[in-house]
């Protein structure tokens, strides 16, 4: 496959591999194994919503002006600051008497972060991810190339939901945070590196 395609997948898999659908599938749960009540669990979802919509209208404003790659860049470094505030916080926790982690003071922390990684991802991967797609292949491959960054989008989405139950169980959420942490590291090297703009150019010029 072309290089390009290749690029592709990346950023299909790293769209996901972040684990921001464990915080919109998973919310709920997360929130009262950390020591929230069921309404507030409930709550704090329908505020990441909101979020996610204002960071959106943000990046709806400004990618023709900015355009794509600074998005990603600091998408990348803002998930990786806010996921590692996370895992700090939950690695600090204590355990309650039901097995359950008691943020404490942490919990204002823990709830800025998973706001502010929320805002990070859909003001960045979350619409950015799709617009690249639509404009990086040439003409010659544009509907395969598409095609297969969705299977892949898709398929490290359905990996990811699957797994998170297993590693709540086993590693628990610092391990799960942990492995999101990283994966929103390595993105940072992987849009620095291989990722270029597409802003402002005609399909024709790009490059398989």
């Amino acid at each position: 496959m072309r290089k390009i395609v290749w690029i592709g997948i990346g950023l299909a898999s790293f769209q996901q591999l972040v684990g921001i659908n464990v915080v919109f599938y998973y919310g709920a749960v997360l929130w009262q194994a950390v020591g929230f009540s069921e309404s507030d669990a409930l709550l704090i979802n329908i505020i990441s919503g909101a979020v996610s919509i204002a960071a959106c209208v943000v990046t709806i404003s400004l990618i023709d002006k900015v355009g794509r790659k600074p998005f990603l860049m600091l998408g990348s470094i803002g998930m990786a600051v806010t996921l590692a505030l996370m895992v700090f916080a939950f690695a600090s926790a204590s355990v309650d008497a039901s097995g359950n982690l008691d943020l404490g003071d942490l919990g204002t922390l823990a709830l800025i972060a998973a706001n502010g990684y929320v805002f990070f991802f859909n003001m960045s991967w979350g619409p950015v991810m799709w617009v690249m797609l639509g404009e990086m292949f040439p003409n010659q491959i544009r509907g395969s190339g598409l095609a297969v960054a969705g299977v892949v989008q898709w398929g490290s989405n359905f990996a990811i939901t699957m797994t998170f139950p297993i590693m709540l169980a086993s590693v628990g959420l610092v391990g799960a945070y942990g492995f999101y942490c990283i994966c929103a590291v390595i993105s940072i090297g992987f849009v620095a590196k291989y990722v270029y703009e597409t802003k402002g150019r005609e399909l024709e010029q790009m490059q398989g």
